[in-house]
């Protein structure tokens, strides 16, 4: 029921894109604004969905090899999309993209964290799948097991390592970029997945763990939202 779900919402962003794209193309910043947020949502979506199976057996096996073939598809389904904003900064910074663009698509990918969310809570208020019994009762399920300190290092050091890959494959060609980044993804998952949740992105933190944010938005923005966005900017300034 899980993967039918998941795919359900990716054909649905895909049909969704594919119209935006024949009927707003007149219209550049809307088209932005709703190919970002449909981009968005797939992902925030599917991951939500995928957190309640980290405990399907046998475990890590399942949820690394789902984590590893979603994001594939992501990939290949979501093309021309960041869903990220320190992925938006970075074209804003070289001067790719004005200011006004660079903030449509970031507020179009936080419209839809919120949206997967209320989505997804609400399929799982229907309790078609045994994953979702007492989903909504979990509360603030924190991904953070260890000190501020460490989280916050942890997710820095994810997000140099997730950008820098990044750029350095920008010459492979497409069709195995793709792998080689849900490669990495899926490692940094294995790796830090218990201390922090290895998230590395500051929308789909917020829609996995919107609860957290509300009870301790200090140090969930810290190590979920500034250190990601300061190891992109690392990046930048190096390189």
């Amino acid at each position: 029921s899980s993967l039918l779900l998941m795919s359900g919402v990716v054909v649905a962003v895909g049909l969704c894109r594919r119209l935006a794209r024949r009927r707003l193309r007149s219209r550049p910043l809307l088209f932005a604004f709703l190919v970002e947020m449909f981009s968005t949502f797939q992902i925030c979506a599917c991951t939500n969905e995928l957190s309640l199976l980290g405990n399907v057996e046998p475990k890590p096996h399942t949820a690394l090899t789902l984590t590893y073939g979603f994001t594939v598809l992501h990939g290949l389904t979501l093309a021309g999309s960041t869903c990220n904003p320190c992925g938006t900064l970075q074209p804003m910074w070289g001067g790719g993209t004005s200011l006004r663009m660079g903030g449509l698509k970031i507020a179009a990918q936080f419209v839809a964290a919120v949206l997967a969310r209320v989505f997804m809570h609400f399929i799982w208020s229907l309790e078609m799948a045994e994953p979702h019994l007492g989903a909504l009762s979990q509360g603030c399920s924190s991904p953070m097991q260890t000190t501020e300190m460490q989280a916050f290092c942890i997710e820095l050091l994810f997000s140099v390592v997730f950008q820098l890959a990044v750029l350095q494959a920008e010459s492979v060609n497409p069709k195995y970029r793709v792998h080689l980044t849900a490669l990495l993804i899926t490692m940094l998952v294995y790796a830090g997945g218990n201390l922090t949740g290895a998230i590395f992105n500051p929308v789909l933190a917020f829609s996995l763990h919107a609860d957290c944010f509300y009870d301790k938005f200090l140090s969930y923005s810290l190590v979920y939202w500034i250190a990601p966005c300061l190891g992109k900017f690392l990046i930048l300034y190096v390189f």
